[in-house]
């Protein structure tokens, strides 16, 4: 069941690829239907996010893959598509997506068949190799440092889960080919995209003081930390708006900047000073996580809800995990919850797949697997 009012608590998690399995236990006791959406996320069973994630996954192999070719398509609606196949950017959120769902079902393979579609990305041209923007064999496209991140974060995530060996690889080689893209033009910083040196972002930025802190704890090498400081002092000398939330990027032809605001740069930024609050004891990242933490919620959470762009919010959602993990401070995390459940009953077509527009897209769907797994999880952490 899934109005804010009849969540149940005390229920198993069953496998989650088919719906038809989810069974929970007998109910501790029923709320109201008039309680208020801020107490979904203490009352939401288990079962009933493992529910969505099911129909989703398998709405993901129904609309959106090609098994002939073990590629994705970018839509519902395959013939309106730009590419024959799907961009790697709506796979960077695929990826994450089944790294949530191998977290609640360990025993499962669900990242397997992304990291076979995300290899034919692969592109090994000089300077060093890393994954291009389109099938390498139909198209050759840009690479973006971003993109190449989010795979990177994601493999972070699960080699800290898994310890297998290859996902550490990966991300050591994506972070080769991010550092391709540094240089100390306006003091440091990392552009958009490989080849273009018109702008550095906060979404090249963010995700690559991640990764860095990420490869840094794993492995020690303080040259993953030393990189992790530079890009997060850059970020906030040119991109933290006076509103406490983050620009999107440094034109560098005048330095002028980009004041759009969006929820990933944002969630990048707040996961980046939980961590480094964890690496170092610091704690300034702390309260800076704190501080950003409210301002987000205030500049994006408007009329109970949250900008259309799923995937942006799940990476903002990101962020307040893991300031959860430390804070325990359950209000931060209610106007998500509500968020999620708005989604779910209003948007969201007869085929359950989820999406305001006509088509339904991969990456729309692929966020909406992490968001539900993320907040499945939540109840769990220590």
């Amino acid at each position: 069941m899934d109005n804010c009012g009849k969540s149940v608590l005390n229920c198993t998690f069953v496998t989650i690829f088919n719906p038809t399995h989810y069974l929970m236990k007998k109910s501790t006791f029923t709320l109201a239907m008039a309680m208020l959406c801020f107490h979904a996320w203490a009352q939401q069973s288990t079962s009933d996010y493992a529910r969505r994630i099911g129909l989703i996954h398998q709405n993901i192999y129904q609309s959106f893959h090609d098994q002939a070719a073990d590629l994705f398509y970018e839509t519902n609606n395959h013939a309106l598509d730009e590419n024959k196949h799907s961009f790697l950017w709506p796979l960077c959120a695929l990826i994450q997506a089944t790294n949530e769902m191998e977290s609640l079902e360990p025993s499962r393979e669900y990242m397997k068949p992304v990291m076979k579609a995300i290899n034919q990305y692969y592109n090994s041209t000089p300077p060093s190799p890393g994954y291009q923007a389109c099938v390498t064999k139909e198209k050759n496209d840009t690479r973006y440092y971003d993109d190449n991140q989010w795979i990177g974060i994601a493999c972070m995530d699960a080699y800290n889960r898994t310890h297998k060996k290859q996902y550490l690889d990966i991300s050591k080689t994506i972070y080769r080919f991010m550092m391709n893209g540094y240089d100390t033009v306006s003091g440091s910083g990392i552009y958009w995209r490989e080849n273009d040196k018109s702008s550095k972002n906060t979404c090249s930025n963010g995700p690559g003081i991640l990764l860095a802190l990420q490869l840094y704890n794993v492995t020690k090498q303080k040259n993953y930390l030393d990189t992790a400081l530079l890009l997060y002092n850059w970020t906030n000398k040119y991109l933290l708006s006076p509103e406490g939330v983050y620009f999107d990027a440094l034109r560098m032809k005048d330095l002028k900047v980009d004041r759009a605001v969006y929820t990933y740069n944002t969630g990048t930024m707040l996961q980046s000073n939980v961590l480094l609050f964890k690496t170092t004891g610091s704690q300034k990242y702390l309260d800076e996580a704190k501080r950003l933490a409210t301002a987000a919620e205030n500049c994006f959470y408007k009329n109970n809800k949250l900008p259309d762009n799923y995937w942006f919010n799940a990476v903002l959602l990101r962020g307040y995990i893991e300031l959860f993990k430390i804070e325990k401070n359950e209000n931060r995390l209610k106007f998500f919850i509500a968020d999620a459940n708005r989604i779910w009953q209003q948007e969201k077509d007869e085929k359950g797949l989820l999406g305001k527009k006509k088509s339904k897209t991969l990456i729309d769907q692929s966020a909406m697997i992490e968001i539900y797994a993320r907040l499945a999880k939540i109840k769990h952490i220590d």
